[in-house]
């Protein structure tokens, strides 16, 4: 709200070259509303804006800055400018920001950096993509255990003002080797002459500095963090995983999977920022796939040409009837996808989620198809009604499997689930529905 308001008054300002009221103005406003208003000015106006924020401001309100608008920001810059922004950055962000760029920029960017700095990038870059060490930040309290916690509620106050977060202490051997985590109002509340060991109970949790990080998503979530420690394969204390940067990885992989399901390859930005030819790339390509797919629906109702011209009603219900399995399959799809993104079922599951899809798609089914019995045989007669009902039960049934298993064999072969999305289910159930139908109404015009 305070964005929109001024916004104008700003831009004026930065017309007038007033940049000392737009200091004063600014001086007090929080990291995300000043970025927020930034996005809101020209690329021109967005260069001078930023220089104007004092070098801890600076250093924030680029953080939180998408990649696009980072890079941007970039370009306008001095060398000393970008060197200033990457000191002041925190590790983790300014890890998020060099593994976006093209490499020979990652590059020229690293020569920038102290020492100290670029060994710590160095070592973050140094872990697999989408692992938990590019997440992390080595910003964190650390303290031994046979420390009294007057001495540690010093060693806070002096080291703890730049690190990520003081919620908990970390208490490690002399070896740096994990042993527990305490929560900084337990010291508090503690006596200061107590050794820190007094006050441990030795329960933690820890991830490896190597899994994937939506297995810290997945942790945090379970335990309830603000902080999660990362340790390496020895039990070392490496650094640690913020709230903050774990809720940014759970939008990503949210909006992956909504993506996919759409069929949709991944944006790699935010849609305002993705040129239409990418867009059109992401999205052609499943296009095609899911066009040849039809190809199969056509050639099975040429193949039952003669019957329908025999009797064109049946003609009447095939989109009803293949509209129905795709909605069912799609609802079926998506439950699945989503049961197995939080993790309440895994592929393991596979035998009782059969029979349970089974039932479902029986129960399905059998109350649409009572009301399509009755909608048909009124119109066309009891032998179409019996026809397509009796198709309408099996190709609900089909598709209720068909959603439910398919992103569970995914899953089994260490395929993302999401790519069953709901336009692949209903291609595929397309196919198969024709199949269905003109095979029970091949059935029934026999008997007679």
């Amino acid at each position: 709200m305070l964005k929109e308001l001024l916004l104008p008054d700003i831009k004026e300002l930065l017309k007038e070259k007033k940049f000392l009221e737009i200091k004063e103005g600014i001086k007090d406003w929080e990291a995300p509303e000043v970025a927020d208003l930034l996005m809101e000015l020209d690329e021109e106006e967005q260069g001078i804006f930023f220089r104007l924020l004092t070098r801890q401001q600076a250093a924030e309100v680029f953080s939180y800055l998408d990649i696009t608008s980072q890079r941007n920001l970039l370009e306008t810059f001095t060398h000393e400018n970008i060197k200033m922004i990457l000191q002041d950055l925190p590790p983790d962000d300014r890890t998020a920001l060099l593994e976006e760029l093209p490499a020979e920029v990652t590059r020229n960017l690293l020569s920038l950096l102290s020492p100290e700095d670029l060994k710590e990038a160095r070592t973050l870059l140094g872990y697999p993509e989408d692992s938990v060490g590019r997440l992390m930040t080595p910003d964190y309290v650390a303290l031994k255990p046979y420390v009294t916690v007057e001495t540690a509620l010093c060693e806070i106050r002096l080291s703890g003002k730049n690190k990520e977060t003081i919620d908990r202490i970390y208490i490690v051997d002399d070896n740096y080797k994990l042993i527990d985590d305490i929560p900084l109002k337990e010291l508090i509340f503690a006596e200061p002459e107590q050794k820190i060991e007094e006050i441990m109970d030795g329960n933690f949790v820890a991830i490896s500095a190597y899994k994937d990080r939506e297995e810290a998503v997945e942790m945090m979530k379970k335990y309830d963090l603000i902080a999660l420690p990362v340790v390496d394969s020895n039990g070392v204390l490496v650094g640690i995983v913020t709230h903050d940067d774990i809720l940014d990885v759970a939008e990503e992989e949210a909006t992956e999977d909504i993506q996919r399901i759409a069929a949709v390859a991944p944006l790699d930005l935010p849609y305002d920022k993705t040129s239409i030819w990418t867009l059109f790339k992401k999205r052609v390509i499943w296009l095609f796939l899911l066009l040849f797919a039809y190809f199969f629906s056509s050639t099975l109702i040429a193949h039952y040409e003669n019957l329908l011209n025999k009797i064109i009603a049946l003609s009447f219900f095939l989109p009803m009837l293949i509209g129905s399995g795709g909605n069912t399959g799609s609802q079926s799809a998506t439950l699945i996808v989503r049961a197995l993104a939080l993790k309440e079922i895994d592929a393991r599951d596979w035998f009782k989620i059969f029979f349970k899809e089974l039932l479902i798609g029986f129960l399905l089914g059998t109350t649409l198809s009572i009301f399509l019995f009755i909608r048909s045989a009124t119109w066309q007669g009891i032998v179409i009604g019996v026809i397509v009902s009796v198709s309408l039960i099996l190709i609900i049934i089909f598709a209720n499997l068909i959603g439910a298993l398919l992103p569970l064999f995914l899953s089994k072969i260490k395929v993302d689930p999401a790519v069953a999305s709901s336009p692949f289910v209903t291609t595929l159930i397309d196919g198969t529905g024709i199949f269905i139908y003109f095979t029970v109404a091949s059935l029934v015009l026999r008997k007679l």
